[in-house]
């Protein structure tokens, strides 16, 4: 089944990077994601390969030698490599962010000439290290507290200095921690009375002075995201290590949301793979497992296409929000972006729990990626910025509320 729909409504371009990651998933991914899962190791083996074949540059504009995908590719693609390996694709799209926002989504913000000549004098240092260079970068934000869930400024501070800034904090759950090139790190103008819109977004080389990773990685599940602490401890950087002039983050977070909606194409990815495994159990279908048929048992078959039915309706909405991004959406489409990232991330918790009920105590063995699925497939609706609770709380304020209205406390 293929997981963006419908081939034939895809671009030419799109038909073309989702079956390179189908082919990089099944050739490459798979096979390795078991032992990245019990090591808990970083899949350095994947990112040669995603260097090799270019897509670290997915989302760099094609003036910069990237292949200048847009937001809806993007997903696809990534939904794709989350189907034969969650970690990875996670992982990615940290990587990928960073390219986003100093890309496509910096070309609509509102600058001034001077803002526009330095954002694209800085970006193409970025983006020449990405593709010609192949260096990874990633965006850790996490802290712990409610800045992530953008209810606060970020602990982690950027003091201005001469030529450039001082950089002090940390940042927790920080993907591809130990493995990337540089840490898009988001942080705060260090200045008095600074709120959320003096946000920053930084790019810190991971062998500067002042940083380090620290602390041990055996979690549930995402093992392989291998998701450390990051300090930094006054790391020096220059002008140019801005991903975007001063200010503009707070500008592009707010008309751009579905930028906060893009872990959950890993999600969808599992969900499939999920379905993917059951039919496949049930045909007697799994390599290196008896021919034994399952699938004429009436349960089962109700099974499978409880699973199915959850899947489309999955399905459905990840692509309608995917071919909705835009900046500035209107209403309808901002709640419909928290309606399927929440989907998204229970649904394929809920699939993927279906699948371990309906295939049995076999599918409980880590010798077969079910295991793996369903551990992963739980860690989705915990993740920030956009939990699962996070979503509902915002949908269902946004539902009863427009802009501007409030009600006095009911005692």
């Amino acid at each position: 089944m293929h997981i963006a729909g419908d081939a034939s409504a895809l671009t030419p371009q799109q038909r073309e990077l989702v079956g390179l990651a189908a082919t990089l998933g099944r050739e490459k991914f798979a096979p390795r994601a078991a032992r990245h899962d019990r090591e808990a190791s970083f899949p350095f083996d994947n990112y040669d390969d995603l260097r090799a074949s270019g897509l670290l540059g997915i989302c760099v504009p094609t003036a910069y030698g990237g292949l200048g995908a847009d937001f809806a590719t993007y997903v696809m693609v990534a939904a794709e490599l989350g189907r034969h390996c969650g970690a990875t694709a996670l992982s990615f799209n940290m990587h990928v962010s960073s390219c986003m926002w100093a890309g496509f989504i910096a070309d609509a913000l509102d600058m001034t000439p001077g803002q526009r000549a330095d954002h694209e004098a800085h970006r193409a240092v970025h983006f020449d290290r990405i593709v010609r260079q192949g260096k990874v970068y990633s965006q850790p934000f996490s802290e712990g507290g409610a800045a992530a869930a953008g209810k606060a400024p970020w602990g982690t501070l950027a003091k201005p200095v001469e030529g450039g800034y001082v950089v002090s904090g940390k940042k927790i759950f920080a993907s591809l921690a130990g493995a990337a090139d540089y840490y898009g790190v988001l942080c705060t103008l260090d200045k008095p009375g600074a709120t959320q819109r003096d946000s920053l977004y930084l790019v810190v080389p991971a062998d500067a002075p002042g940083v380090s990773v620290v602390g041990d990685w055996d979690p549930l599940g995402m093992r392989g995201t291998v998701s450390r602490t990051l300090l930094l401890d006054h790391v020096a950087v220059p002008d140019s290590a801005r991903l975007m002039p001063e200010g503009l983050y707070w500008q592009a977070a707010a008309r751009y949301p579905h930028m906060f909606a893009t872990l959950s194409p890993t999600y969808m990815g599992i969900a499939q793979a999920a379905y993917d495994f059951t039919v496949a159990y049930l045909r007697a279908e799994v390599p290196g497992m008896p021919p034994v048929k399952r699938r004429m048992y009436p349960t089962k078959q109700v099974a499978v296409a409880e699973m199915r039915i959850k899947l489309e309706q999955t399905r459905a909405l990840f692509l309608q929000n995917a071919r909705d991004a835009k900046v500035d959406p209107d209403k309808p489409t901002r709640m419909r972006i928290y309606a399927a990232h929440y989907t998204i991330m229970e649904n394929a918790a809920a699939i993927a729990s279906l699948a371990i009920r309906t295939c049995g105590g076999q599918s409980m063995l880590k010798s077969l990626p079910l295991e793996r699925l369903y551990r992963d497939s739980r860690c989705g609706s915990l993740m920030l910025p956009w939990t699962a609770e996070l979503c509902v709380d915002r949908l269902g304020r946004e539902c009863l509320y427009e802009a501007g209205e409030r009600d006095e406390a009911i005692e």
